[in-house]
This record gives structure tokens, sequence and C-alpha cells, in this order.
């Protein structure tokens, strides 16, 4: 049996043994019993997962994947010593688990080769969660993968790179060209890891800071005192030179110092909830 790839759910199937190796050995094994592998496919990662000997859980939202999965790794095949390991398949969409109960609140690595089309999303939800995900790792579409990866100054430099280098190191590991893949993509892809850092609490309110760095990328092109109206600044808050920048011009630190400015000096009671 084989699986058909699927366009609707940015199905490319890794078809490159060594680099599957690759990706399942970006993962350290520190701090955590559990991985869990996102969109497993047809299993290419998912077999070096479990040589790693973690309790594996794979979660796939394609039916035809999870047959075919139930197959090729049927658990009484499965070399386990099952008073410490486990290997679970779980039919579903990762975007709508609830992770702390699926794992019972332990810590739980993710990786996977991702979809395209909702590895931002697959992120986010990693950092929500990130009381309960020590480490992230996974292929992306390379400029997504750079992005997460980037530092300030850079054009590319976003949202979602302060808000994953706030709680995590983040390190570009290598890139994938399209030919290791069925079908192959159009653009080339690239690996990352994000190791949640030893403190990941910021010192300030974190629902404002999330607020605060979006609300200043919406606008990215404008300098900081006008992307940053909406919060009222009082005119003193104003002629700190930090809001004569732009955002891609602040470091993660930079972005906390800014948000302390604003709760401090800034009224936050008028403000729209995003």
């Amino acid at each position: 049996m084989s699986v058909r790839a699927k366009k609707h759910l940015g199905q490319h199937f890794l078809n490159d043994e060594n680099i599957a190796k690759k990706i399942a050995d970006s993962l350290t094994e520190k701090g955590y019993n559990n991985v869990l592998e996102i969109g497993p496919g047809m299993g290419v990662l998912t077999k070096y997962l479990l040589e790693k000997k973690s309790n594996v859980t794979v979660m796939e939202l394609d039916s035809e994947s999870v047959t075919y999965l139930h197959e090729v790794f049927p658990v009484e095949h499965i070399k386990l010593d099952t008073s410490k390991d486990k290997f679970t398949i779980i039919e579903g969409d990762f975007l709508k688990q609830n992770l702390a109960k699926t794992f019972n609140g332990e810590q739980v690595a993710i990786i996977g080769n991702f979809p395209y089309n909702i590895s931002s999303q697959i992120v986010f939800k990693a950092i929500e969660n990130r009381a309960i995900v020590p480490e992230f790792s996974g292929m992306f579409q390379k400029e997504v993968a750079q992005r997460i990866a980037e530092k300030k100054g850079s054009k590319v430099y976003g949202i979602l790179s302060v808000l994953a280098q706030a709680f995590y190191d983040v390190e570009y590991l290598f890139t994938v060209p399209p030919n290791v893949f069925n079908p192959p993509p159009k653009v080339d892809s690239g690996v990352l890891r994000m190791t949640r850092k030893e403190d990941y609490t910021l010192p300030v309110d974190e629902k404002f800071f999330f607020r605060v760095v979006k609300t200043a990328f919406n606008q990215r092109r404008k300098m900081l005192r006008s992307s940053l109206k909406s919060m009222n600044l009082s005119d003193t808050l104003k002629e700190d030179p930090i809001f004569a920048m732009r955002p891609e011009q602040l470091s993660v630190q930079e972005f906390i110092e800014l948000t302390d400015k604003i709760a401090s000096h800034g009224d936050r009671n008028n403000e729209r909830t995003s």
C-alpha cells in the first residue's frame, strides 16, 4: 500500500532516509520522555524516532495515511520496553488538540515535516504551549524557517521571529532541496530547532507583550510612535528614542523594554483586545 499525496493537505512525502535521520537526530532528548510527530505521512521520520526509544506519538489528519501507519507500524511488531516506552497513532488535527490533556501535562517535544500551509500556525501553537514543549524541531519552507530564526535588522524579521525567540533559542540547521520529496515542492525547505530557554518567563505581562509585538509589525514600515498610536502613548513617552525606530530594528529584549515602557506610561485601558 502507498499513500497519495493530497494537495489540499500540503503533503510532500520525504523519501530521503539520510535527511529523515538528520531531522530525528536534531532532538536532544533532554528533559522529556514524550515526542510528538506532526504529519508523519508514510512514516519515513517515524521509524528513526522510534529508534530513539522515546514515547512516540504521531498525529495525522489524513485517514489514508493513518491506515498506512497502522499497517506498517503495528504496535505488536515494534520492539518496545512496554514498562517504559509506547507508540501511539492519533488521527486528528494538531491545531485543534489540547496538548496538556493529550499528554497529561507532561513535557513533550514536537517534530515533523510540517505542511507548508499551516507551518506558522503550528509554531504559534507550540509557543502557546511552551510550558510543556521544551523542544521543537522540524522542516518548513526555507523562507519560513529563516524568518523564525532571523535576527533584528532584516526585512523578514517579524512577529514570528520575536515571539519564538522570546521563549526559545532558535537554530537554522540545514537546507533541503525539492528533489527529495514526492511530489517535489517548488521551493527549498529548511530544518530548524527551537530549544526552550531555561527561564522562559518574561518580566512583563506576556499577553500585553504579544499585543505590542503584533501591533508594531502590523505597520512595519512606520515608526513605532505611529504604529503604536492606538495605545494612546503620552507625548512624553513618544519622545523616547525607541519610538523613532521601526519594529524590525528592535531585538527581543528591546521589545520587552518597549512593552514595559508602554505598560508603565501608556493607556492600556483604551486598547482594543487583539
